[in-house]
């Protein structure tokens, strides 16, 4: 449910987060700004963190940008990979539970996208960076420029991945149909600005609140999402069928405003 009186935020228990575009710019470092507004909230709330990208890339752009102190990371929980490995801290940070795909798997889902590129003639840009389909284990995930456009060109990078998503809209979405009929038993959810993620059948963000809610021992009702893709075809959406409260952002300025009502 769309919650409309922020004044409600103050009862909830567990503040959750999407990573990339909610609280960072796409594949960015969190600012110091974002930071201390961060240790406040962790002051007052617990706060779980979810979202598509690997353990080491919350830790590179999160957690190392996390001024806080230790015992405020005990109330912080990361939901990496769209909740299918879940860390919290308990004298540095945990693996409490990963769920990998298997070896055929990968490979299936690898070849999956090769076809479906040669079968749309998709052209694959002139320059990348790092690599085209990655493999993070509970994850497979395609980037139009590669994983390492936004750590290679700064500001510039998350430029050129908006401006392919203007142009680029429905190539990415033809994609992630084609995907989904070449893969029935996998889940494909087009995320981000230039990304498609591969996982097992069921893994979206119901799943994570559902994990959430399972190992953290909080009712839905007592959480709060706040996503930048919370519409039709984007990868919080499917948060929305879970119940929970939540409010959609355009940004992390936007998400900046939402923790100074909750403080």
């Amino acid at each position: 449910m769309k919650i409309n009186n922020l004044k409600n935020l103050k009862q909830k228990d567990l503040i959750v987060f999407d990573l990339d575009g909610t609280l960072i710019e796409t594949k960015s470092p969190m600012k110091p700004d974002m930071s201390r507004l961060m240790v406040k909230l962790l002051k007052i709330k617990k706060v779980a963190i979810i979202g598509g990208g690997r353990y080491d890339t919350f830790h590179r752009l999160f957690i190392n940008k996390l001024k806080c102190p230790k015992e405020f990371l005990k109330k912080l929980f990361l939901f990496p990979t769209t909740a299918t490995a879940f860390y919290k801290y308990n004298n540095g940070w945990k693996k409490i539970y990963s769920k990998p795909l298997t070896v055929s798997e990968i490979k299936k889902i690898k070849k999956a996208f090769k076809d479906v590129f040669k079968e749309i003639k998709y052209q694959h840009p002139q320059k990348t960076y790092g690599q085209i389909i990655e493999n993070r284990g509970t994850q497979v995930s395609f980037s139009v420029y590669g994983q390492d456009l936004v750590r290679v060109l700064g500001n510039k990078g998350v430029q050129i991945k908006k401006e392919w998503l203007k142009n680029n809209l429905k190539t990415k979405m033809k994609i992630a149909k084609l995907m989904r009929k070449k893969l029935p038993n996998l889940e494909v959810v087009a995320a981000g600005f230039t990304t498609i993620d591969v996982t097992r059948r069921g893994i979206d963000k119901a799943y994570g609140i559902r994990q959430i809610q399972k190992n953290l021992k909080i009712p839905i009702k007592k959480m709060f999402f706040v996503g930048d893709a919370i519409f039709p075809g984007g990868n919080d959406y499917a948060i929305v069928k879970t119940g929970i409260d939540y409010m959609a952002v355009k940004g992390p300025e936007d998400t900046k405003k939402i923790i100074h009502k909750i403080l």
